[in-house]
């Protein structure tokens, strides 16, 4: 395999500018997936996820159901592709049937050498806006592994929540949020391919779903939130989204965790 980082490295600046509108039936949709109350004026936090779709067509998908590589990301020749974190700022709300407009860069692109195998790393800022001016701003991590890579020790999860919600994963619940975020990863609702191709244990649950339920955790209005995957879920067990309040009255220490008490996620909310 040629991994050539410096040509990967050329990719660093280029933009991408997309637009969209709030509409309604992703928001009905994700609510009825999450069986809660659909939120009837913002957007929820993370719920911007529903937006900017990646629409590529059936011939310029991989084996994996991913788009091919190149166009916007750099064409990184590792072949599992996983959402490894984000750190986003809310400035003001984002609200039903609005225009919204997104900006995204390439901010780096970075290669390590991990000890599971070679890692590749590449950031993406994006900001959305609407009439009012730009309402959040979001870093997103990517990270591209070999398919040698393989798990490591298990980190356990803290055991002193506030708040704890049991979340039970089947294919129904991964192949509806698939569907609402157009990923078309077969690792999500694909089972013999996560399992006899990929070698995982089940389908794995998404990333941002995590995410989302962790951030459904704080009932307050949000100015910062930042995530970091630990480990994967997969649809075999329940997990559980878990939360405590910090003692300064603003931060909200939020964690996803296994069937075992092993960590899956952890974030940080600041309210």
């Amino acid at each position: 395999m040629n991994l050539d980082i410096d040509h990967l490295r050329e990719w660093i600046g280029k933009t991408e500018t997309l637009r969209d509108t709030v509409t309604p039936v992703p928001i009905a949709a994700l609510a009825a997936t999450l069986d809660i109350d659909a939120p009837r004026d913002a957007l929820p936090p993370l719920w911007h996820w529903l937006y900017f779709l990646p629409i590529h067509r059936e011939s310029e998908l991989g084996p994996d159901g991913h788009p091919r590589r190149g166009g916007f990301l750099p064409p990184v020749p590792l072949p599992r592709r996983m959402w490894a974190g984000g750190r986003l700022e809310f400035l003001h709300p984002l609200r039903i049937g609005e225009s919204i407009t997104r900006t995204s860069r390439i901010a780096d692109v970075r290669f390590k050498e991990g000890r599971s195998g070679p890692l590749v790393f590449v950031l993406v800022r994006h900001e959305i806006s609407n009439a009012q001016g730009v309402a959040l701003t979001e870093e997103h991590d990517i990270v591209y592994r070999d398919h040698s890579a393989a798990a490591g020790t298990a980190t356990p999860a803290p055991t002193d929540a506030a708040w704890e919600r049991t979340i039970r994963p089947d294919d129904v619940l991964l192949f509806r949020y698939s569907a609402l975020t157009f990923n078309g990863h077969r690792i999500h609702y694909d089972r013999r391919y996560a399992t006899e191709i990929e070698g995982y244990p089940g389908l794995v649950v998404h990333g941002p779903l995590i995410a989302t339920l962790l951030a459904g955790l704080v009932r307050q209005p949000m100015k910062r939130f930042e995530f970091r995957a630990v480990s994967p879920l997969f649809d075999t067990a329940p997990f559980r989204v878990c939360g405590k309040p910090e003692g300064d009255g603003k931060t909200i220490r939020l964690w996803a965790k296994n069937e075992a008490g092993a960590l899956a996620m952890t974030a940080t909310a600041i309210v």
